[in-house]
């Protein structure tokens, strides 16, 4: 048995070693990089059309919803094409994955501007067969787009010599773009009527006055704002530990211990907008309840870093 398992061990110390490839990603994120490009020009292109035609659609310009889209896919692209550089192996699945989001938020823009081209809503519609098989369509992309990134992102913390503040920042921002995800549930089931599956204004109709820019309603509570914190969440967190690790010189234990309490103060935000929303409570118009629980979640934020920054300062050098 020894001879045998020492027979083994030789043939598999005999195998060539792949040693890391830093450029494994290249391929990956030259696409992205490309698809970012496209999706800033379609930004450009969508506020041009909000200048020019004067169509509104759900109580707001016809192509604010495309613009909106454009710059969340632009900062995920980015996100991701970043995280990527972590990566140096696996050439061809990064390669498959990025062609993957790429489709798949093509399909996204293109289900969403068909729309609005046609004069009606995209999301939650179901009057007609044509936009109730769009809307699935969208559906499958953004699980797709979900999916993808999951499995980026366990590759980038699956490489060896990752630091440990900024592998802390990617971990938490995925999970933090699954509550967000998760939160999205919540409009599937809410608001549903014979021509819509769902909706994201609580105690109202969709399409009443709301935020500039983003829509959020003013007067009833709005499932939107939890979602989009959660989702760009995948792009907060990663900044933030690319932030600590250039601009300061603690040490990667403490930024790690600073992104997890980033993280769990993010998570708490989420499910305080979540809540909020679900009350029918417009985000500008909180009650007493709501205020005194986002005080609750700063000062327990700020006294979370801090101690994690005492702890530091009271570490032994060297330690």
């Amino acid at each position: 048995m020894t001879s045998l398992s020492t027979r083994l061990q030789d043939r598999i110390d005999a195998r060539p070693h792949r040693a890391p490839d830093p450029s494994a990603s290249a391929p990956a994120r030259r696409l992205l990089g490309i698809a970012t490009v496209v999706s800033l020009a379609l930004l450009v292109v969508s506020a041009a059309a909000i200048a020019l035609d004067g169509e509104h659609i759900g109580g707001e310009p016809a192509w604010v919803k495309p613009s909106k889209f454009a710059v969340s896919i632009a900062l995920a692209l980015l996100t991701i094409r970043w995280v990527l550089g972590a990566v140096h192996a696996h050439r061809r699945t990064l390669t498959v994955l990025a062609t993957v989001l790429v489709v798949a938020l093509a399909v996204e823009v293109l289900w969403i501007d068909v729309q609005v081209v046609r004069g009606t809503t995209s999301h939650f519609n179901t009057g007609a067969p044509f936009d109730a098989a769009a809307y699935a369509t969208g559906g499958f992309s953004v699980v797709a787009v979900f999916l993808a990134t999951v499995v980026v992102a366990v590759l980038a913390l699956r490489t060896t010599g990752l630091d440990a503040g900024v592998a802390a920042g990617i971990r938490w921002g995925l999970l933090l773009c699954v509550v967000g995800m998760l939160e999205a549930v919540s409009m599937i089931v809410n608001g549903t009527t014979s021509t819509t599956n769902g909706g994201h204004t609580v105690g109202a109709l969709d399409g009443g006055p709301g935020l500039p820019l983003t829509g959020w309603s003013l007067h009833h509570g709005d499932l939107r704002v939890a979602h989009f914190v959660g989702l760009h969440m995948l792009q907060v967190l990663p900044v933030l530990a690319w932030f600590l690790l250039r601009r300061t010189r603690l040490d990667e234990r403490v930024r790690r211990d600073l992104l997890r309490v980033a993280g769990v103060g993010a998570i708490a935000l989420v499910a305080l907008l979540w809540w909020q929303a679900e009350r029918g409570q417009a985000l500008l118009e909180p009650d007493a309840a709501t205020i005194g629980a986002a005080v609750v979640l700063v000062v327990g934020t700020a006294t979370g870093a801090a101690a994690v920054l005492v702890t530091r300062a009271r570490r032994p050098a060297g330690r």
